[in-house]
């Protein structure tokens, strides 16, 4: 299931990739206008037509001698999707651990465990302030749904050019983190003016 995904993600099939991406997108869209419950009820409506009309065309076929019978979904029907005992007990185990470790994380930045950790925080929930402004969840949604059917693909194709725009990016973050950091605590020797507070190497 896994590897399936991944070949959606990078266009292995680009017709399948294409129509994945085309409904979800359309589908999403459509929640602006309609309810979920109307989205999700005649979305099944129309695959149930679909599939049903395929379902009897070929049972047609087989019975006028033009076909052999074989299902036309059975590679669908055949997919196993179930999970053993041992891996829905790791799923499990993998949720619970994800699940409070977020809420320690949440309790400790609400709770200012660390004041530096609790400041970005806050600067980040003021910027989300502006951004719920600018869109909604469902706006965020649809670009993140285009933005996992493109941006793997395209670091793919330039990722020389991306490490080295990310590399620039992550050195003026460590740069700024030592300023803010030096700043909580009271002051300090100015930062190391090499990439990531690195330091050169002496002869």
């Amino acid at each position: 299931m896994a590897s399936k995904v991944m070949d959606l993600i990078y266009w292995k099939d680009t017709e399948r990739s294409g129509m994945v991406l085309t409904g979800l997108v359309v589908g999403l869209l459509s929640l602006f206008q309609l309810s979920i419950i109307t989205v999700v009820s005649t979305v099944s409506l129309a695959i149930m037509c679909f599939t049903i009309s395929v379902r009897i065309y070929y049972q047609l076929l087989y019975i006028l001698s033009w076909g052999d019978g074989e299902h036309p979904f059975k590679s669908y029907l055949d997919l196993d999707i179930s999970f053993s005992g041992e891996q829905a007990d790791l799923y499990m185990q993998k949720l619970i651990v994800m699940t409070l470790s977020a809420v320690d994380t949440l309790k400790r930045l609400f709770f200012v465990g660390n004041l530096f950790e609790s400041l970005k925080f806050l600067f980040l929930m003021y910027l989300v302030t502006y951004l719920g402004d600018l869109c909604n969840g469902l706006t965020l949604l649809i670009i993140s749904v285009i933005a996992v059917f493109s941006l793997p693909l395209f670091y793919r194709r330039r990722q020389e050019q991306v490490d080295g725009v990310i590399a620039k990016i992550q050195a003026h973050i460590y740069n700024i983190k030592d300023i803010l950091q030096r700043l909580v605590q009271g002051g300090g020797p100015p930062p190391d003016p090499t990439p990531g507070g690195a330091k050169p190497k002496t002869q």
